[in-house]
């Protein structure tokens, strides 16, 4: 359904969903809606009290779920809401420290993969060194015959 952002009447929410306003001010009186006042202590329904609205005739009138039910619903809906929240931050946290070991084990290697280059290479130079020593033992030296 569109509406109009702002705040609205009871009469004008009344009309909206095709209900009385006594069943509107009976949902309020049972906490399922909280809309706000003005200095007058008219009702002014925000786009968010609306919508719960919305929510609660869909459970009574559709569901037939009673008034008691839909506030066992509206509980049970705020505290998934809140451990999706809680997830959420974890599973942030989580990827975060993971990301973060990724880097360090990243860093890691790269550092064992330098000395490795630097072992292999002063052993090229060590055996380079030992071939010429190898080289010069293992010179032969004729006589010269006159």
């Amino acid at each position: 359904m569109k509406r109009k952002k702002g705040f609205f009447s009871i009469s004008a929410v009344a009309k909206m969903f095709s209900i009385h306003q006594q069943t509107i001010r009976l949902y309020e009186r049972e906490g399922l809606i909280a809309p706000k006042r003005s200095d007058g202590n008219t009702r002014l329904f925000s786009e968010e009290d609306v919508n719960r609205l919305e929510e609660v005739i869909h459970l009574t009138h559709k569901l037939g779920i009673n008034l008691a039910g839909v506030q066992m619903v509206l509980k049970l809906q705020k505290q998934i809401q809140k451990m999706q929240k809680n997830m959420n931050t974890m599973f942030d946290e989580t990827s975060k420290d993971l990301v973060k070991e990724q880097e360090i084990h990243q860093k890691e290697a790269r550092q064992t993969a330098l000395q490795l280059a630097k072992l292999k290479q002063n052993n090229v130079l060590q055996n380079t060194k030992e071939s010429e020593s190898l080289e010069k033992n293992w010179e032969i030296k004729y006589d010269d015959e006159d």
